[in-house]
């Protein structure tokens, strides 16, 4: 019996300096590291990979990349791979964003709307939702998934292995680790 499991890459490096908040600001990613990430995956992907990704275009070109490499690879777009909307703050330096809203953000961790944007909470549901989806699918289907996205749907996807999706976390308690640009993790999805 084989585990199935779903693949989690991140999008290779925004075109976009240090620094400054980009949640779904949509840029393109750096064009070679999206080809060296592409060419990595291709070869530690297992065969016959269902396939989502973020339609935001740093996720999109590492989706197309794949595909050139993998046609067995065809990918299709899902918007709740997006990364957070961080409203206002979106394109902003993080240290330009007053100190006050910040600790508004930290306080009410889950509930707060960084720049009016969207709250943990909704992305949490989002995230959920997808998973559910994905698993029902590699059960059905019996292959693996993987999903093209961002570093933030990366730590949904570690906080609904702790808890439910309705269980708020503080910022005290949020997962920290996601995967480097242009790199991949696994979580199991069930026994094939």
């Amino acid at each position: 019996m084989s585990i199935l499991q779903l693949w989690l890459a991140r999008h290779a490096a925004p075109l976009i300096a240090p620094g400054y908040c980009y949640g779904r600001w949509d840029m393109p990613a750096d064009a070679a590291a999206t080809q060296a990430a592409a060419q990595a995956l291709a070869q530690a992907l297992p065969q016959r990979v269902l396939v989502w990704h973020s339609p935001l275009q740093r996720c999109a070109q590492l989706a197309h990349a794949l595909q050139a490499l993998r046609p067995d690879s065809i990918s299709q777009p899902d918007d709740r791979l997006q990364e957070m909307d961080f409203g206002a703050w979106e394109g902003r330096r993080w240290d330009d964003i007053p100190r006050h809203d910040i600790d508004t953000w930290v306080a009410d961790f889950a509930h707060y709307r960084p720049g009016g944007g969207e709250n943990l909470q909704t992305m949490l549901l989002r995230v959920a939702s997808a998973w559910q989806a994905a698993q029902s699918l590699a059960t059905e289907q019996q292959n693996p998934v993987l999903w093209i996205s961002h570093a933030g749907v990366a730590r949904c996807l570690d906080w609904l292995q702790q808890a439910p999706a309705t269980q708020p976390p503080s910022a005290a308690q949020w997962p920290q680790q996601a995967p480097a640009l242009g790199a991949w993790t696994c979580w199991p999805l069930g026994a094939a």
